[in-house]
C-alpha cells in the first residue's frame, strides 16, 4: 500500500477512535483507549502538518516558517552543490579512486574481448575504409612536397656531400667506376663493327686534312696505302692497349686519371654556388606541377595498395589484425616499466582534466534544478523521499496512541 494513503488511513482511524469514545459509556478502559487515540491524533496531525510544511503551506494557508522548500531554494541548492563538490565527490576522492583503478589490464581486457569477435574486427576495418577511400590527396601531395622542399633549403647538402664523397674515395667507388667504364669500352672496342666503325670515321677524317708541300705529299701517300678497314684496325689496337694499359693499376696515366677527377669533384662539392643552384633547382622541382602530378600518382596507388590489403584483410575476418594486436599487448606487457609511466602520464592527465573541470559538476546540478519550477522540484522530492516522509505521520499517530496510553494510565494512577 502506498505510504501515503497508510498515513492517512493512521490519522483516520485515530480521528474515529478518539470520536466513537466520546459516545462509549465512561469506564476506566474506555477512558485510557480515549487518551491513546487522542495523544495518536494530536501526533499524527503534528507530524502532517511538519511533513507537509517541507513542501507546501499546509491547507494552502501563507503560515510562517512552512513551504520551507520552496522559500529555501537557493540556500538548499547552494547546500547541496556544496556538499557535492566538498564532501561526496570532492577532488581529492575521486583521484583516490582513479588511483585505485588500473587502466590498463582494464582497456586490455575490454579491447581483447571485442577484439576477439569476427563481426567486430570486420566492422572495425569497414570503419577505416570509407575514410581512407575519401582522403583528399592534393592538399597531402602539397604538404609533402612543402616539407621536402623546405628540408632541401634548411639541410647543409654541402656537409652531406663532403661525407658521401669522402665515403664513396674510401670505398674506391672511383676506381671501380673507372673500371667500369674501361670494361665497357674494352667489350665495344672488340667488336668488328667497332672497329669498321673506326675505320670509317678515320678515312673520313683523313679526307677532310689538306696539307701542302713535302708534308702534304707524303701525307697523301700515306692515306693512299690504308683504307678504312685498316685504319680501324689501327686505331681498335690503339684503344685496346691503351685501355688495357689504363686497367693496370700500377699506370701512370690511371692515377693521373683519377687524381684529376678526385680533384674535379671535390671543386665540385666546395663550390656553394653548386649547392645553391641544386636548392633552388629542387624548390622549384618540388613545387611545380610534374612534381604534383607524380606524388598524386604515387599516393594514389599507395592509397589503392592500403584500400586493397584492407579488404582482403575484412574478407578473412580480420585475422592479421588481431595477431598484430595480440603481438603488440604480448610485448607491451614485458615491460612494465613502461605500461607504469603509460598509465601514471595518462593518470595524471585525467586527474588534470578533472580537478580543471571539477566546479562543472556543480554548474551541471545547479542549471538542470534552475531549469525546474518550484512545483517540479516538489514533486520531484516527493516521489523520491515523500514515501519514507509519510511514515513519519504513520509513526507519529502510533506513538501519540502508545504515549497517549501510557500518560493516561499515569493520569489515572495518580487522581
Amino acid at each position: 500500500m502506498n505510504s501515503r494513503y497508510l498515513a492517512g488511513i493512521s490519522l483516520a482511524v485515530m480521528a474515529v477512535g478518539f470520536i466513537i469514545t466520546l459516545f462509549l459509556p465512561d469506564t476506566l478502559l474506555v477512558k485510557i483507549i480515549q487518551g491513546g487515540f487522542e495523544a495518536g491524533l494530536v501526533g499524527g496531525i503534528a507530524d502532517w502538518f511538519a511533513v507537509t510544511a517541507l513542501f507546501r503551506h499546509p491547507l494552502g494557508l501563507p503560515i510562517p516558517h512552512t513551504s520551507l522548500l520552496t522559500r529555501n531554494r537557493d540556500k538548499i541548492i547552494r547546500s547541496l552543490i556544496s556538499a557535492m563538490e566538498n564532501e561526496l565527490l570532492n577532488k581529492e576522492s575521486i583521484e583516490a579512486k582513479l588511483r585505485h583503478f588500473k587502466l590498463f589490464p582494464f582497456a586490455v581486457s575490454a579491447i581483447t574481448r571485442q577484439l576477439g569477435k569476427k563481426t567486430i574486427r570486420r566492422e572495425l576495418i569497414d570503419l577505416v575504409i570509407p575514410p581512407i577511400s575519401r582522403i583528399p590527396l592534393e592538399p597531402v601531395s602539397r604538404f609533402i612536397a612543402s616539407g621536402l622542399a623546405d628540408y632541401a633549403q634548411k639541410a647543409d647538402l654541402q656537409a652531406a656531400g663532403n661525407k658521401v664523397l669522402a665515403h664513396a674515395l674510401n670505398e674506391r667507388y672511383d676506381e671501380k667506376a673507372l673500371d667500369h667504364i674501361l670494361t665497357q669500352v674494352h667489350e665495344w672496342a672488340l667488336r668488328p663493327a667497332s672497329r669498321d666503325k673506326l675505320g670509317e670515321i678515320a678515312s673520313e677524317q683523313l679526307e677532310n686534312i689538306n696539307l701542302g708541300g713535302l708534308k702534304g705529299f707524303a701525307f697523301q701517300a700515306f692515306a693512299g696505302m690504308m683504307n678504312a678497314e685498316s685504319l680501324g684496325g689501327i686505331l681498335q689496337n690503339i684503344l685496346l692497349s691503351t685501355v688495357s694499359n689504363l686497367q693496370q693499376e700500377d699506370s701512370e696515366y690511371r692515377e693521373s686519371i683519377l687524381r684529376e677527377v678526385r680533384v674535379q669533384l671535390f671543386q665540385v662539392v666546395d663550390e656553394e654556388n653548386n649547392w645553391d643552384r641544386i636548392k633552388d633547382w629542387t624548390r622549384a622541382t618540388l613545387e611545380g606541377e610534374a612534381a604534383n602530378v607524380f606524388m598524386m600518382e604515387r599516393l594514389e596507388e599507395l592509397r589503392g595498395l592500403i584500400v586493397g590489403m584492407l579488404e582482403r584483410e575484412r574478407d578473412s575476418g580480420g585475422r592479421h589484425l588481431f595477431i598484430m594486436y595480440r603481438s603488440i599487448i604480448r610485448d607491451l606487457s614485458k615491460d612494465q616499466e613502461k605500461i607504469n609511466a603509460w598509465e601514471e602520464r595518462l593518470l595524471q592527465g585525467i586527474i588534470g582534466v578533472v580537478g580543471r573541470n571539477h566546479y562543472r559538476l556543480g554548474q551541471l546540478v545547479k542549471e538542470n534544478l534552475d531549469q525546474m519550477d518550484n512545483d517540479t522540484l516538489v514533486h520531484m522530492l516527493e516521489e523520491k523521499v515523500g514515501n519514507d516522509l509519510q511514515w513519519i505521520r504513520v509513526n507519529g499517530a502510533i506513538c501519540g496512541f502508545i504515549v497517549g496510553l501510557i500518560l493516561t494510565v499515569i493520569q489515572l494512577l495518580v487522581a
